[in-house]
């Protein structure tokens, strides 16, 4: 049986009813799992295993030691779920300002949902390295103590402690410390009895030091990095190893080709703290074929607040880094997707940026940057807009204006006709005659518009008139607390009477298996309170109420 690479892939009580049913589990071992899943055992591991680890704090003995504990260890601190990963859990203290309502809050709120996500409140803390990168080494073993590692993936790109963009290999990994990752992550699984496919995680400090974080006794979401930067079949070894078979491949035979690079598509506001995003699909499709596309939904489907909000990986694979960043760019181009708000844009921002072509991002960077929005190509505007001239949309008394919306932008697109030839003004400048010929197609659909030139596909929604939930609430008055999208109510925090300061936590909801706080828009007094913890809430639903101080 193979589990996938959600929870159940790293259950150890699972795995071994697997065993007991007399079914193949195509994964390690369920005494292996139990001694790398859990993050405290882990760690121990590798401290026998001779591997470095930061500075942190391995008894829990609940909220208020563990907080006393932390105070006395001093901040930047991570907390962590001892029984998960994914970034449910987790709780980032850099100062006093990360737990505006305390420390213990803190690690109230990161208990509560470890123990809601994998059934185990267990916490471990340990110093937070806000300067590092993230980086992980694929391993493989067999049932006959044979090992290789497949080279190391980056993720640095992180938002909330979650992946945004993966590849392979890392800019900051030369040969040598490549194979000294490599050892370190094989020592730690071969102690463990590991049998499968797994992940071990470092975070990688400027001087070139590096301490253990965690083991994933499972399939990575990113493993198609390593696939085609390897040209191996990760799935395949891991039935073939599930099988009994001896490793087809040692250590001297693993070549690492080129660049690979993986882009996570998220249902998800970045410009609002990366709300997720709910609604039905009205287009969802993938339009560039040079890429590979790893899909979740189709259009049509509705995407509710109850799952991962990851809708779709795109992957793809070049000579160079150069070649692949442009490859990842034009891939992310040609997604069609409407109907949820998604980072598309954030990706496509990310992927142009100085820091990150430079190669010179860590784990703090997405938090701490402002991303300059890249903009869709003039030529290919005014393509969309003159193809739905020509279909139909124009008439011979005067121009027609198109909004169109890509990776969350608006622009507009202004053309008219003078004799044989379109004229266009796209965001207010003239773009003078609009290209054509037979580098340049179009196709207009009802929902938009796809643009190609070449191998490039460029997809131009239309503009939807509709107000965003942000925006209705603004429309009604600062002074209430609503629902930012639909989700479960966690905690209530305030009464009526109850004075509150601007910006503080009036309560706590979950949604996308992530715990989100609600704060006050102002400071004043609590007039009504129209929720519950426990309470199922709908987009933009009015929770709680402010009158003005007396």
């Amino acid at each position: 049986m193979h589990p996938g690479y959600g929870f159940l892939s790293e259950r150890a009580d699972f795995a071994q009813a697997v065993a007991d049913a007399g079914l193949t589990w195509i994964g390690p071992p369920a005494s292996a799992i139990e001694a790398l899943g859990d993050k405290v055992s882990a760690r121990r591991l590798a401290i026998r295993s001779g591997v470095p680890v930061a500075e942190g704090i391995e008894e829990d003995e609940g909220d208020a030691a563990l907080a006393s504990a932390i105070e006395a260890m001093g901040l930047p601190v991570m907390i962590k779920a001892a029984a998960g990963g994914g970034g449910r859990g987790m709780r980032l203290l850099r100062s006093q300002d990360d737990a505006p309502d305390s420390i213990e809050a803190a690690v109230a709120g990161a208990r509560r949902e470890a123990q809601a996500a994998f059934g185990d409140g267990r916490l471990l803390v340990e110093r937070a390295m806000s300067e590092g990168r993230h980086v992980e080494v694929q391993v493989l073993f067999d049932q006959h103590g044979n090992g290789v590692h497949l080279g190391e993936r980056d993720c640095s790109v992180q938002r909330r402690r979650q992946k945004v963009i993966e590849e392979s290999p890392s800019p900051a990994v030369n040969a040598a410390l490549r194979e000294e990752l490599g050892q370190a992550a094989l020592n730690v699984c071969r102690a463990a009895g590991y049998v499968g496919a797994g992940t071990v995680e470092f975070m990688l400090m400027p001087d070139g030091s590096f301490m253990f974080l965690e083991v994933n006794t499972r399939l990575q979401v990113e493993h198609p990095v390593t696939e085609m930067l390897t040209g191996l079949d990760l799935v395949e070894l891991q039935l073939r190893v599930a099988g009994g078979g001896i490793l087809p491949i040692s250590q001297r035979d693993v070549q690492l080709d080129g660049h690979a690079i993986e882009t996570r598509i998220y249902a998800e506001d970045p410009s609002r703290g990366y709300v997720p995003s709910t609604g039905r699909l009205r287009w969802f499709e993938a339009l560039d074929p040079r890429a590979r596309h790893d899909v979740g939904p189709a259009t049509g489907d509705f995407v509710t607040a109850h799952y991962d909000p990851m809708l779709a990986k795109t992957i793809v694979h070049a000579e160079s880094r150069a070649e692949a960043l442009a490859r990842a760019a034009e891939a992310l181009d040609g997604w069609a997707i409407d109907g949820v708000t998604t980072n598309l844009g954030q990706l496509a921002a990310i992927l142009e940026s100085d820091d990150f072509r430079s190669g010179s991002v860590d784990i703090g960077w997405l938090d701490r940057t402002e991303l300059e929005q890249r903009d869709a190509p003039g030529d290919a505007l005014a393509v969309a807009a003159v193809a739905e001239a020509e279909a139909g949309a124009w008439r011979s008394s005067g121009e027609l204006v198109r909004a169109y919306l890509h990776h969350g932008r608006k622009h507009e697109v202004r053309v008219s006709r003078s004799a044989d030839e379109w004229s266009a003004v796209v965001d207010g400048s003239e773009n003078g005659s609009a290209p054509s010929g037979r580098d340049w197609s179009a196709e207009v659909s009802a929902g938009g518009v796809v643009v190609t030139n070449h191998e490039r596909r460029w997809v131009f929604l239309r503009e939807r008139r509709r107000r965003s939930g942000a925006a209705r609430s603004r429309a009604a008055g600062a002074n209430v607390v609503r629902a930012p999208m639909p989700g479960t109510m966690i905690e209530v925090l305030v009464e009526v009477g109850d004075e509150v300061d601007a910006g503080q936590t009036l309560a706590v909801m979950e949604a996308m298996k992530i715990e989100h706080l609600l704060s006050a828009p102002n400071a004043g007094v609590v007039t009504a309170v129209h929720t519950s913890a426990g309470a199922s809430v709908d987009e933009d639903a009015v929770l709680i109420e402010l009158g003005a101080s007396a």
